[in-house]
């Protein structure tokens, strides 16, 4: 499940492949949030930030207004569904209040190591069945469903529900939806596109990945924008992260969303440090045997996001399609291993 240095800020993670960081300036005084306007914004130097507003945020309206999709409206939410006694619970669930970022290091020894790969594995499992149940006509919440199903059934927890006030077991990013969407009644049309981010507790352990569906035949301005933001994951990932993924999104005049990051996962969902995935002068070092999401978010039009009054959706700024995809990674001898694969 992305986390953002978001708009409450209720959790802080979200994920693209970028640079390490280990900040020095506080995460409240990097983003501003504004709950009037229900805008979330980041604090960038000078030398990126006039560019990017010009190439990404200031683009021709004529360029973004010719909307090939219906917006994106809220639907019914179901109950909550029951998780049976027995499953292991991480501690948020009980205290009903997000834990936000967590910090201090985390190294794994082999029974984390392990324990890790357990989780990533079934996560991708999960997430990879996810995906064959999109196609026109099903409800997203019916995709929620199915997903908590199969998570329970392997005896772990899904580690969306319960975190904070989120009601459901997975998040459901519907086209111009960056992240975050709760799954309610709303079916899927042909041509639209869904982010399906899933994440598992087991045995103690969190699993976080995510990926882009195609419902029906879409076109192929929505192919392009899926398959690099897709690349632009693991182009970080095989260059051991030392290389933010803005470099390749620029080609294609894509935005990168900023006000999420990738985190340290592990025993908790979100925790420092975070992977900024734009460019930045700031410093750091991954550790051998940790672990954590990178996760590209890219937008074909504004990069600035919206959130909704339910505290949770995040859509662009301009109605424009965003597309996201998310590994978790182990920090080895050799580079980063991807845990969250079939």
């Amino acid at each position: 499940m992305s986390g953002g240095l978001s708009l409450q800020p209720r959790f802080i993670s979200a994920f693209v492949g970028g640079c390490l960081v280990h900040s020095t300036q506080p995460l409240h005084q990097r983003f501003r949030y504004n709950p009037g306007k229900k805008h979330v914004s980041m604090q960038l130097s000078r030398s990126f930030s006039g560019l990017t507003d010009l190439l990404f945020n200031r683009r021709n309206l004529d360029e973004t207004s010719n909307r090939k999709h219906k917006p994106l409206r809220p639907g019914k939410i179901s109950p909550r569904r029951p998780v049976p006694d027995h499953i292991q619970k991480p501690p948020y669930v009980k205290s009903k209040t997000p834990p936000g970022l967590v910090s201090g290091p985390e190294i794994h020894d082999e029974q984390g190591i392990e324990c890790m790969r357990a989780s990533g594995r079934l996560a991708a499992q999960v997430l990879q069945y996810a995906g064959t149940l999109v196609k026109p006509g099903i409800r997203t919440d019916e995709v929620d469903q199915a997903v908590h199903l199969m998570i329970v059934d392997n005896g772990a927890y899904p580690s969306p529900l319960g975190y904070g006030d989120f009601p459901k077991s997975v998040c459901t990013s519907v086209n111009e939806c960056i992240c975050h969407g709760i799954p309610d009644s709303c079916a899927l049309e042909d041509g639209d596109t869904i982010n399906i981010d899933v994440t598992v507790y087991l045995n103690g352990y969190h699993g976080d990945t995510s990926a882009t569906f195609f419902c029906g035949d879409v076109d192929d301005e929505t192919r392009n924008l899926v398959q690099v933001t897709k690349e632009c994951m693991y182009k970080a990932i095989c260059q051991y992260l030392y290389v933010h993924q803005e470099g390749h999104s620029d080609k294609y005049r894509y935005g990168v969303v900023r006000q999420f990051v990738g985190h340290r996962v592990g025993r908790v969902f979100h925790a420092d440090p975070v992977v900024l995935h734009h460019r930045n002068n700031d410093g750091g070092s991954m550790v051998l045997n940790q672990t954590f999401t990178i996760e590209s978010m890219l937008t074909i039009g504004s990069r600035n996001p919206v959130m909704w009054d339910d505290n949770w959706t995040v859509v662009t700024e301009d109605g424009s399609l965003s597309a996201q995809f998310e590994h978790t990674i182990l920090i080895t001898q050799d580079g980063a291993e991807i845990l969250t694969q079939c």
